[in-house]
């Protein structure tokens, strides 16, 4: 199966994009942790309709636009981390939520007592869609910036963008 691939800049840098059978399956700044391995043998093939769709949907967002009309999605991983990565698209733009909420709602779904807000940690960081899948509105239970593979400092400037409630 050929991975297609891109790059685009963006205000916060310059990211990686790859998809399969016309949805996007990685987003990633560059040199951002768990940057993908493989990316030297994707095909680059930037006018391809997926990575246009892409550039309009960032363009709309870097512009402090909610981007309603977002490209198929196709990320690959675990059960578990797809179920996470579910919940994160379900947090509403310019709103954040905890880990331990996300852990508490697939607890509920799954009619187990509790999950592990750290395992929920780390799907979240291993989240492949940057942006699209919003990672960036997970903050520590105390709403303070945790961990983000693109760096926190970018995970803040999101933030800022979406005009969160203590990071304007």
């Amino acid at each position: 199966m050929i991975t297609y691939s891109c790059s685009i800049e963006t205000p916060l840098g310059a990211m990686t994009a790859a998809a399969r059978n016309d949805a996007l399956i990685g987003l990633w700044f560059l040199g951002q942790k768990y940057y993908p391995l493989a990316a030297g043998d994707w095909r680059c093939e930037p006018e391809r309709p997926i990575f246009q769709a892409l550039r309009h949907s960032l363009s709309r967002y870097f512009s402090g636009e909610e981007a309603a009309d977002q490209p198929p999605l196709a990320p690959q991983g675990t059960p578990f981390q797809m179920t996470v990565w579910r919940e994160l698209l379900k947090i509403p733009y310019g709103e954040t939520t905890s880990y331990g909420q996300i852990a508490r709602a697939i607890a509920r779904q799954a009619g187990v007592e509790s999950m592990s807000a750290q395992a929920v940690g780390g799907a979240v960081g291993h989240n492949p869609i940057s942006i699209l899948i919003p990672c960036h509105r997970v903050v520590g239970s105390d709403s303070r910036l945790t961990g983000y593979a693109g760096g926190v400092e970018r995970k803040e400037a999101l933030l800022r963008l979406e005009r969160v409630f203590g990071y304007r």
